[in-house]
């Protein structure tokens, strides 16, 4: 996930209701936001953020389910979000 943050208090509101939300779903973040540096390329990301699930189903389930619903609903407004699935090994 690439984050682009535009308004702190909508996205902090995200975050609290974001971050149990992917526990529940049985993910598990291995990055959420903090220092990183480009080694190759002209990508800057200013926020980026990497959740582990056990699956692509499973991360595809926590996207539709209902409690992320509606931290996706309370993010309006508060930037830009890039997600991606990455099936790994």
């Amino acid at each position: 996930m690439d984050v682009d943050r535009t308004d702190p208090e909508r996205a902090a509101r995200y975050s609290e209701m974001s971050g149990p939300s992917v526990e529940r779903h049985g993910g598990r973040f291995l990055a959420r936001g903090g220092a990183l540096t480009v080694l190759e390329g002209d990508w800057e990301p200013n926020r980026l953020v990497v959740i582990e699930f056990t699956s692509k189903d499973a991360a595809q389930a926590w996207y539709d389910s209902d409690d992320y619903r509606e931290a996706r609903v309370a993010r309006e407004g508060a930037g830009t979000w890039r997600m991606v699935v990455v099936n790994g090994i």
